[in-house]
């Protein structure tokens, strides 16, 4: 498994110029949290007298990964996904439509990464590596 300091260098090999930094520090955290709406809308499990969310199954392998790159890393991504599931949670109780609000906010950031590497001249690193998604 590669070190923190290589994922970071490969993924600043791409991301240079100063517009493409300022779209993904948007949108890459945007993103993220469309996914954890999208998946929040698959209809919840039964277990043990609770339901139970697709959302904290999706978790557990991402948190693992990010434990085994580094504890401070492992920190944050568990704050932001709990951050993340406040969120859609609070979205959901105000009756707004959170698959449809994701779906959008997936789409348009995702539109936005591209124009930044469009302007940075380079493809997206995941086209290297799906690791980077």
């Amino acid at each position: 498994m590669r070190a923190l300091s290589e994922w970071l260098e490969a993924y600043g090999e791409s991301h240079q110029n100063p517009i493409n930094q300022k779209i993904h520090k948007v949108a890459v955290p945007g993103i993220f949290l469309s996914v954890v709406g999208l998946i929040w809308s698959i209809p919840q499990i039964p277990l043990f007298g609770f339901n139970l969310n697709w959302v904290w199954l999706a978790a557990l392998p991402a948190w693992i990964f990010y434990f085994r790159l580094s504890l401070s890393v492992f920190m944050m991504m568990i704050g932001y996904t709990v951050a993340c599931i406040g969120l859609i949670w609070s979205m959901e109780i105000l009756g707004w439509p959170v698959l449809h609000i994701s779906m959008l906010l997936f789409g348009i950031l995702w539109i936005f990464q591209f124009i930044g590497h469009k302007i940075e001249g380079k493809k997206p690193s995941f086209f290297e590596d799906i690791q980077f998604l």
